[in-house]
């Protein structure tokens, strides 16, 4: 037996599950393999290949993730040449919220032939926003009831999680509902399928499903049951024993062990959030510091010693990333996916003639063109809500807006204009943190944009007026996940007794980083009001357009 000790972390993502062998005396990833999920993301029609989805509906297929364990896991550790018996400790992390209905021993139902042609017995993915209806009477009869949930999620629940889903499931397919003996979590599932342990984690319960440690936990049969009749049994399908961060679910069963290529009776912790165990992992275990992990969406994390109702956000739980600390998160539902958008869909063909001809992405090419424009001068503004609105206004039904386009407009000025709506986007949410007096000094990033554009990070710089540092691992999450694998396995065995001794040797961020330009920031000022004047006329009922737009398309789709 070797004398150096590793770690594995899994992160499981939105197209595909990434595994790292981590070296836990200094945080180095020695091995890495991406498994590219086969179904990906199920948005059009199902696997049968002609079950329909309609709009807002993104689904996945988790026999994905065990594919993942099943391949990436194996493949990284070749790659290591670390030797199984060296490795102490397994963690994952997942996208949230990610929820499946299950039977008791595990089964997911979309796994069961009479429910293969169902949408509702997949598992929807955390942008699943076909639920909108369902949050929308989750938060009537939460105010009504002055429901603690209200307050605890800055004022809404969103239809990206938990019990929103479950409820669309008990409208729209009831014979599914029945026939789930558990709704869960992605995260807690594959957790479960590693194993052979149902342990639910406070993460994803607290920031996802209502869950209030301290608080009684769950609301009332008597609210479930005042949204609908009969979904008050939504109680009896979830888990009311939940276990903190860091703990140990248990080891991997000889299935799992065999699967992987670990050893059986590895140590697997408790499931966790990938934009949590980013923070750890990006160096931040304390208050004053916003982690934003970007990518197709962005999530910000920021931890204080005390508990505020802030407007907007995803929850504010207790140990919910940092053990001793109030754990608070907020969002951006599309980021990295608008520009994606944008060269896909919206861009003229000589951006990508060029791109071809000089062995670039279009994103690098339009990023070159876009750098050289001073703040202001594309005399361009638009709403960042392409895939709705997470925080500050939790409305899945908001659509994009490009204001002051012209005949003269090119294609890098657009795609800037809405890299400057992300970043207007992030300093809103910043904004409502600090009118609440939580302080946030700094900036940490992860994720693949920090990665891949330096253009984009000097804007978020430049609007938010702040430093970013970013963090050194470009896969952040997946360390992160290593790290509380490491806490699982504990000191004795070679691991750390807490996720502070963990990041203290396993995490760092780059020398280099993004200072703001005060010049830059002053012009970004007078835009950024610019935005707030949108944001509250399309984004707070003054003029309600975007959907009336929206249901006349799906007036007229439902005609076609």
């Amino acid at each position: 037996m070797g004398s150096k000790k590793y770690a594995v972390g899994i992160d499981f993502g939105t197209e595909s599950g990434r595994a790292v062998i981590v070296d836990i005396a200094n945080g180095e990833i020695v091995g890495t393999a991406v498994h590219q999920y086969a179904d990906g993301v199920i948005d059009a029609v199902l696997p049968d290949k002609k079950t329909k989805l309609g709009s807002d509906w993104a689904l996945q297929n988790p026999m994905d993730y065990v594919e993942s364990l099943k391949r990436a896991v194996p493949e990284a550790l070749k790659q290591s040449g670390v030797a199984a018996e060296d490795v102490i400790g397994v963690g994952i992390d997942f996208t949230a919220c990610t929820m499946l209905p299950t039977k008791a021993d595990g089964t997911p139902l979309s796994a069961l032939p009479e429910f293969q042609s169902v949408p509702n017995a997949w598992v929807k993915l955390w942008k699943h926003h076909a639920a909108q209806p369902e949050a929308n009477r989750i938060n009537e009869v939460g105010a009504r009831r002055s429901e603690a949930f209200v307050r605890n999620y800055g004022g809404k629940y969103s239809s990206e999680w938990f019990f929103s889903k479950a409820l669309q499931t008990f409208d729209e397919a009831p014979e599914v509902f029945r026939a789930a003996d558990r709704f869960l979590e992605g995260a807690d599932w594959i957790v479960w399928q590693m194993t052979g342990v149902e342990k639910r984690n406070e993460c994803t319960a607290g920031y996802k499903a209502m869950w209030f440690k301290g608080e009684g936990g769950y609301p009332s049969r008597e609210f479930f049951h005042e949204l609908a009749p009969g979904f008050e049994a939504v109680l009896n399908k979830v888990a009311h024993e939940l276990h903190p961060l860091g703990g140990k679910a248990g080891g991997l069963t000889p299935q799992a062990a065999k699967w992987t290529g670990l050893k059986p009776g590895t140590a697997v912790a408790i499931a966790n959030v990938d934009a949590h165990v980013a923070v750890p992992a990006a160096t931040v275990v304390g208050p004053g510091k916003m982690v934003m992990i970007m990518g197709t969406s962005i999530c910000h994390m920021l931890l204080d010693k005390k508990k505020e109702m802030v407007e907007g956000m995803c929850g504010v739980v207790q140990d919910g990333i940092i053990p001793g600390l109030w754990g608070y998160e907020a969002g951006q539902s599309g980021v990295g996916d608008i520009f994606a958008w944008f060269t896909r869909s919206a861009c003229p063909g000589y951006i990508s003639d060029e791109a071809k001809q000089r062995g670039l992405s279009v994103h690098d090419v339009l990023a070159e063109k876009a750098s050289k424009l001073r703040p202001g001068e594309s005399g361009l503004l638009a709403l960042d809500w392409w895939n709705g609105n997470r925080s500050i206004l939790v409305d899945a039904d908001l659509t994009g807006l490009l204001l002051g386009a012209n005949l003269a407009t090119p294609p890098e000025h657009i795609y800037r204009a809405l890299i400057e709506a992300t970043a207007f986007g992030t300093y809103k949410i910043i904004k409502a943190f600090t009118d609440k007096g939580i302080a946030i000094d700094e900036l940490y990033a992860c994720g693949g944009l920090p990665e891949r554009n330096e253009m984009l990070m000097q804007i978020y710089s430049d609007v938010a007026g702040r430093e970013i540092k970013v963090a050194a691992s470009p896969q952040t999450p997946a360390l992160g996940a290593a790290m509380h694998g490491a806490v699982t396995a504990g000191a004795k065995a070679g691991g750390y007794a807490t996720i502070q001794d963990a990041a203290a040797k396993m995490a760092r961020v780059r020398e280099e980083s993004y200072k703001p330009n005060a010049k830059a920031h002053a012009v970004y000022e007078k835009l950024f009001a610019e935005y707030e004047v949108l944001h509250d006329y399309f984004g707070r009922g003054a003029n309600d357009v975007m959907k009336r737009l929206k249901r006349l398309r799906e007036e007229a789709r439902g005609a076609a």
